[in-house]
């Protein structure tokens, strides 16, 4: 089995004053957030800035304190059973437009409800839950 870390965000803004979520399409079908694998010699939130501009266009990121949530999962790569590992961090932009990669089919903005409707993933779900959680403690 094959090993692998990635980093990532859930990346919110405000507006008005509802916080909105960044979701990513994702070619298998599926709807997440930004991540990507840690490459050597970064640190996991080198990872998630990195990610966050290439997967987005988006370099106007504030990390929040006090969120790190890590999942892991078992997937099939050409054959292979692949071991991945995530950790998420939890930032805010100030930034609407979002230039989609190569990577994604699509994106959107939505509220904490609509974002858990559509996230596909149970654990992703989590972490979107305990990121408004945070939020809605601190704001």
């Amino acid at each position: 089995m094959i090993e692998e870390t990635s980093a990532g965000i859930v990346l919110f803004r405000k507006e008005d004053s509802k916080n909105l979520f960044l979701l990513l399409h994702y070619p298998s079908g599926h709807w997440d957030f930004i991540k990507g694998k840690i490459e050597k010699g970064e640190s996991t939130h080198q990872t998630a800035i990195r990610e966050t501009k290439e997967e987005t266009g988006i370099t106007d990121i504030i990390f929040l304190e006090n969120f790190e949530e890590w999942i892991e999962y078992n997937f099939q790569h050409k054959g292979e059973l692949i071991h991945k590992k995530v950790v998420f961090f939890l930032a805010e932009t100030k930034t609407k437009d979002v230039t989609i990669s190569h990577e994604h089919l699509g994106h959107m903005w939505m509220d904490y409800t609509s974002s858990i409707e559509k996230t596909t993933f149970d654990n992703a779900k989590t972490v979107l839950t305990r990121a408004q959680m945070l939020l809605s403690n601190t704001l």
